[in-house]
């Protein structure tokens, strides 16, 4: 077998373990009864090692740097450097570490979702530090150039820092500021959904599988389900699980979830199957992943054109619903306010619960944060953030399902991708024309297309800043996002 055929094969095995512990993870959310969750931390903890056995065994190191030496294709460049990263990483963290750290995470899961279910972080607590005690030891295997903080970042958005997220988000939060105080100073009022209204969940659920259809989310290669946090799982491009939460007082918050989620699927199920199981034929990287479900949540979902096609189905599935027209429930679904919850949030305050998290984990650990002392941390740079304080920490602390799971530095690549979605849609608009025609004529093909050509076919072949570069013309920049909400909430607002 030659060096190619060899390495990929190998690397193969090691995806497909990975496809396991995702599948697994996605039964844990939705399927798996409560007492099934000590046997499922073992398997868990077991395949980790298994997979963790095969990306440190010293053949692969040998097969990297052959490679690394031959004349290959792009697609194998790509993946042999991306090994590389893997593999050099992997071979610092002991088989024992690996193994226990996955079983923790599988635990903290567990005590998460009951802590956030009955309000109760003390549930909780005892599992986070034990995460947060790993995680440093993690940070101590792999090795710190600069801060502790830095190691984390990297491991979601290669070659991002401090130093880089630090002066973005203080850009950002000079231009976001004065918008949000300029619209909660407008005199345009916001309608307001009916007292005492209930939205069905079955209902809600028919009317928002309609909408992931007509994005273009297939069906017979994927599957929604209900989870405590939406999340999406993209086994393989056949096989892709999207989850969603429902409240019967609101059922705008389910539809933007699964219009959200839904974006990560169509990203998923677009990637190159003849790369499936393999680097570069997974997405670049969750800051554009994020692109993807920020793009067809909020510049497709938060926009009149998008009632004009969707009123009437909402209408059939709510018919006690008060007859507003698109513009209406435009203003509704874009309404901005100071509130708890990040996925719920609008798009103006939504970055700035990104900065709160991605301070609070600076704190952690950078500058050694208890994690006795989080809720009040929280709530006290919340109250001072937002002029609102959280009345309990299932509406503060315990609200997103990342800690539980480990994914600590994940959280600053969400507004990543806000910017990489406004930059797309920026040059999607000069190459197809209008897109707010596009959406009002109910035919969104031309849309998903574009983002085929442009991103998910694309796989991980190019990086992240190189793929945007690709896609629009230019490098990365938070100008077009800033432009954009300036202008949308500027006429939605009338300031």
């Amino acid at each position: 077998m030659s060096a190619e055929l060899e390495f990929i094969s190998r690397v193969r095995d090691l995806y497909r373990f990975e496809a396991i512990q995702s599948h697994l993870g996605w039964d844990q959310e939705t399927k798996m009864p409560p007492k099934g969750a000590e046997a499922r931390g073992e398997i868990l903890a077991w395949i980790a090692t298994q997979r963790h056995q095969l990306l440190t065994d010293p053949r692969l190191g040998e097969l990297i740097s052959e490679l690394e030496e031959s004349d290959c294709d792009n697609w194998l460049i790509a993946n042999v450097t991306e090994m590389r990263r893997k593999y050099d990483e992997a071979v610092k963290l002991p088989e024992e570490f690996v193994s226990e750290y996955t079983k923790a995470c599988s635990e903290s899961l567990v005590a998460w979702q009951e802590a956030r279910a009955n309000n109760d972080f003390n549930h909780f607590s005892s599992h986070l530090e034990k995460l947060i005690r790993m995680v440093n030891q993690k940070i101590e295997y792999l090795g710190c150039e600069n801060t502790p903080y830095d190691v984390l970042l990297d491991e979601y958005e290669v070659g991002m820092k401090v130093t880089d997220y630090d002066p973005l988000f203080a850009g950002l939060k000079q231009r976001i500021v004065p918008l949000l105080h300029s619209i909660m100073e407008s005199e345009t009022v916001v309608p307001r959904l009916p007292e005492g209204i209930r939205f069905s969940i079955d209902e809600q659920e028919q009317f928002c599988l309609k909408v992931s259809r007509k994005m273009g989310f297939d069906f017979e290669a994927g599957r929604m389900d209900r989870s405590t946090h939406p999340f999406c799982a993209g086994l393989w491009p056949s096989d892709t699980r999207i989850t969603t939460r429902f409240d019967e007082l609101d059922p705008f918050s389910c539809l933007y979830a699964v219009m959200h989620e839904s974006g990560h699927g169509l990203y998923e199920q677009g990637l190159p199957k003849q790369h499936s199981y393999t680097p570069v034929g997974k997405a670049v990287s969750l800051g554009v992943h994020e692109s993807q479900s920020r793009l067809w949540e909020n510049q497709i979902g938060r926009t009149s054109s998008f009632w004009k096609v969707a009123l009437p189905w909402f209408k059939e599935h709510f018919s006690d619903f008060p007859d507003w027209d698109a513009e209406r429930l435009d203003l509704v679904a874009n309404e901005v306010k100071p509130d708890y919850i990040r996925v719920e949030a609008d798009e103006i305050t939504y970055n700035l619960h990104i900065m709160l998290r991605y301070e609070i984990e600076k704190k952690i650990f950078n500058e050694g944060l208890p994690v006795g002392k989080i809720p009040e941390t929280w709530n006290s740079m919340f109250e001072e953030w937002f002029g609102i304080l959280p009345p309990n920490d299932t509406l503060g602390c315990l609200q997103d399902v990342h800690w539980s799971m480990g994914a600590f530095g994940y959280f600053p690549t969400y507004t990543l991708g806000n910017l990489y979605a406004a930059q797309l849609l920026e040059a999607m608009s000069k190459e197809i024309g209008n897109i707010d025609s596009i959406i009002e004529s109910g035919n969104w093909s031309k849309i998903l297309e574009w983002l085929r050509d442009k991103v998910h076919s694309n796989g991980s072949v190019m990086e992240p800043a190189e793929l945007i570069k690709s896609a629009t013309g230019n490098i990365p920049s938070p100008e077009p996002f800033l432009n954009y909400i300036e202008k949308k909430y500027s006429k939605l607002y009338n300031l």
